[in-house]
């Protein structure tokens, strides 16, 4: 076993990946509110909303309004999510958005031509104009992520070979392209993780791309999510994607019940890290105070468990709001 991280990073995700599955129509006005107390927490990047067809994801045809609409606080990071090229351009066109030189690929076939209408192959060759477009903005790649990485409502299990077959791509294109890649995320979209997989396939990317440092985006669908987390720290990960409350969910995902579980719970994340004596640089009750405007704000009980708990304190629990 590794050693646990000296400090953990974590970027959220709530804002974009929470309200993308939700329906349409939360007003602006609440969602900016959302974003501005995430960043009062200590967070230094928030996912805000993503650039996508508004045919396909109603809920964020308002991404320009949205970003124009929050009063951004200095050492914040204010980023979004775009899967194409006009995505990209209207992205570069909101002068709030802080752009980032992320690629994407799958370990899934099924998954990318559900996603995005091609398949994993093709799309991993298309990432090659993505470093172009990138460069020719002034933006360095920052990260790859390698959605389902672990498994797919679509295709199962995916095999280790599958998952090395896009690292060993990713590392061929950085050899073709001249960069180095800093950050490799292994994305369990849709919650097929398991602690001994996180284990096995971070030790496989560590292998392939040894220079990469390792971030996790994963998913609770099946009650794993925090046990998937704890593997990785127990491996030395210090970067994890979670989202506010357990917000969120793949709207493509193909789940035979209709519906995708959230990302792992921010503050119940940054709990667990503290708790095992890694610090993480986020203050929890306000962690806490911005989970539960989320749950006002959705108007249902969310998922988090430290939220509705209360901290632990010399005196008893905390008294959940």
């Amino acid at each position: 076993m590794a050693e646990l991280p000296d400090r953990v990073e974590i970027h959220e995700e709530g804002p974009r990946e929470g309200f993308q599955i939700e329906p349409p129509g939360f007003s602006i006005a609440d969602r900016a509110a959302l974003v501005e107390a995430l960043a009062d927490t200590g967070l230094r990047q928030i996912q805000v909303a993503s650039f996508v067809n508004p045919a396909r994801v109603p809920q964020m045809a308002d991404a320009a309004e949205l970003f124009a609409a929050i009063r951004k606080r200095p050492g914040v990071r204010y980023t979004a999510l775009w899967l194409n090229e006009r995505g990209f351009d209207s992205a570069c066109a909101t002068p709030a958005v802080d752009l980032t030189g992320n690629l994407y690929f799958y370990a899934s076939d099924a998954f990318s031509r559900q996603n995005n209408g091609r398949g994993m192959q093709a799309h991993a060759e298309s990432q090659r104009r993505w470093v172009q477009l990138y460069r020719d903005r002034g933006l360095a790649i920052e990260s790859a992520y390698v959605m389902t990485a672990f498994g797919c409502n679509l295709e199962g299990e995916i095999r280790e070979e599958r998952l090395a077959q896009s690292l060993r791509f990713i590392a061929q294109l950085e050899r073709d392209e001249g960069f180095r890649l800093p950050v490799l995320y292994l994305a369990d979209t849709v919650g097929w993780a398991y602690p001994l997989s996180i284990r096995r396939r971070i030790a496989l990317a560590r292998e392939l791309l040894p220079h990469a440092r390792i971030g996790l985006h994963l998913h609770d669908t099946r009650g794993l999510g925090m046990a998937n987390a704890l593997a990785a720290l127990e491996q030395g990960v210090d970067l994890f994607d979670a989202s506010i409350a357990g917000l969120g969910g793949c709207p493509f995902c193909g789940h035979a019940h209709g519906g995708a579980a959230g990302n792992i719970c921010t503050e119940d994340l940054a709990f667990l890290c503290e708790q095992m004596g890694i610090p993480t640089g986020l203050d929890l009750p306000k962690l806490l105070e911005a989970a539960r405007l989320a749950e006002r704000i959705i108007g249902r009980r969310l998922e988090g468990k430290l939220m509705h708990s209360g901290l632990p304190s010399a005196a008893g629990l905390e008294e959940p709001a």
